[in-house]
């Protein structure tokens, strides 16, 4: 299968980048992801998703995890947990229509980025799964393009710390202050509500709102 799709032939075309695009290719785009890229891969701790529907319409979702909350199985496959999140369950919903997905994997310190394009399926009891506590689910992503992309246009930003929302090792994380908004509490499970009540109940829509602003949600 080609790389390049005809329409964004016709843009290389307009732009008389054709030449270039085709150089670029051949010199960084591979099938494979190189020893580079996959330590890379293993050092970050968060990465962007993007996904699409059988609509065409996409997403593009913020993943955090540990370091290493992708594993690189092989240099042409790439695992990575489904957590706990708000419900809606876009990405996941998008991976069963159409397998498509884009990742990419950002150093804002040096800075440095590696996309990876792949075809995913979504794991409940697959062995993996043990490797991320409190994961509901893994998916497992076969590599079809990745390549190093310019980094000339990332900020630098510096590294602050870690959400405490990643799970632990044993699987456990704090109760998110969205999950307490009042009006939302008819909406939870059973599970969700008893936590809620055990770290003090309910707040309102204006106090998460406040947390929101703070950075302390």
């Amino acid at each position: 299968m080609a790389f390049y799709t005809e329409a964004q032939r016709e843009q290389q075309d307009r732009f008389e980048s054709r030449p270039l695009a085709d150089a670029l290719e051949a010199a960084i785009v591979t099938s494979e992801l190189s020893e580079d890229q996959v330590a890379f891969i293993e050092s970050r701790n968060f990465f962007f998703l993007s996904t699409v529907n059988d609509r065409g319409e996409p997403t593009v979702s913020f993943k955090g995890g540990g370091v290493g909350t992708v594993t690189v199985v092989n240099p042409s496959t790439l695992a990575f947990p489904v957590y706990d999140g708000n419900g809606m369950y876009l990405s996941v919903g998008n991976i069963a229509d159409t397998a498509k997905i884009g990742m990419l994997f950002i150093d804002f310190e040096t800075p440095n980025r590696v996309r990876v394009q792949a075809d995913a399926v979504v794991h409940d009891d697959h062995e993996l799964l043990a490797a991320y506590p409190g994961a509901l689910a893994v998916v497992i992503a076969t590599v079809t393009s990745a390549f190093v992309n310019c980094a000339r246009y990332i900020h630098r930003h510096e590294r602050v710390e870690d959400s405490p929302y990643v799970p632990d090792e044993s699987g456990q994380q704090p109760v998110p202050s969205w999950k307490r908004i009042d009006l939302i509490q008819a909406f939870l499970g059973a599970d969700d509500q008893a936590a809620v009540e055990a770290v003090g109940g309910t707040i309102t829509g204006d106090e998460y709102a406040e947390r929101l602003a703070a950075g302390t949600s």
